[in-house]
C-alpha cells in the first residue's frame, strides 16, 4: 500500500489517500514537509521586509504591533496579544522597546484600572505616514498575480485556524 494511504489510514483517514497528486514519499523527506515550505516562505518574507523596516527603525514583530495599534488606538495589551497571536512573555518586551523608542505609551483603562491599554504617541503617529508606503513597496517587490497572494493569505489563515484548534 502506498505510504500516504497507510499514513492517513492511521491518522483519522485525513483524505490524502484519495488525492491524485500526492506522491508516495518518505514522511521524513524535507521536500515533502509543508511546515518547511511555510517556514522558508515566512523567513523570505521577513527578509524582504527588513530593508524597508530598517528605514523606520522597526523589527518585523514591532511593525506588526504598530499596524494593529494604528488601526485600534487605545487597544488593551491582551487584545493586541490576541490579534498578533503572541503571549504576554513575548509581547511585553516588544512593547517596552516600542515605548523606549517613543512610539507608544502604556496606561490604565478608564473603565477598569486592571487593564493596560496602549496609545500611539505623536512620534508613533508620524511613523504611520512613513509606514503607509510599505505595503505598495512590498507588492512591487513580490510582483506576480495579486490573486495568487490573496489565495495564499486565505490558505495561510485557514492553516492557522486548523492548527490552532487542533488538539
Amino acid at each position: 500500500m502506498p505510504y500516504m494511504q497507510v499514513y492517513c489510514a492511521q491518522y483519522n483517514n485525513c483524505g490524502f489517500a484519495n488525492m491524485p497528486n500526492v506522491k508516495d514519499t518518505n514522511p521524513l523527506s524535507l521536500d515533502s514537509q509543508v511546515c518547511f515550505s511555510l517556514y522558508s516562505a515566512s523567513n523570505a518574507m521577513v527578509r524582504a521586509y527588513r530593508p524597508l523596516l530598517n528605514e523606520l527603525d522597526l523589527t518585523y514583530p514591532q511593525y506588526l504591533a504598530m499596524l494593529v495599534l494604528w488601526q485600534h488606538p487605545g487597544i488593551s495589551v491582551k487584545t493586541l496579544g490576541d490579534k498578533l497571536h503572541l503571549d504576554s512573555g513575548t509581547l511585553t518586551p516588544l512593547l517596552k522597546r516600542l515605548e523606549v523608542k517613543g512610539l507608544v505609551s502604556r496606561g490604565r483603562s478608564e473603565q477598569d484600572e486592571r487593564v493596560r491599554v496602549l496609545h500611539i504617541t505623536r512620534s508613533g503617529k508620524q511613523l504611520e505616514a512613513e509606514a503607509a508606503k510599505i505595503p505598495e513597496q512590498m507588492r512591487c517587490k513580490l510582483g506576480g498575480d495579486p490573486q495568487v497572494f490573496i489565495e495564499l493569505k486565505r490558505l495561510c489563515d485557514q492553516a492557522y485556524l486548523l492548527l490552532s484548534s487542533a488538539k
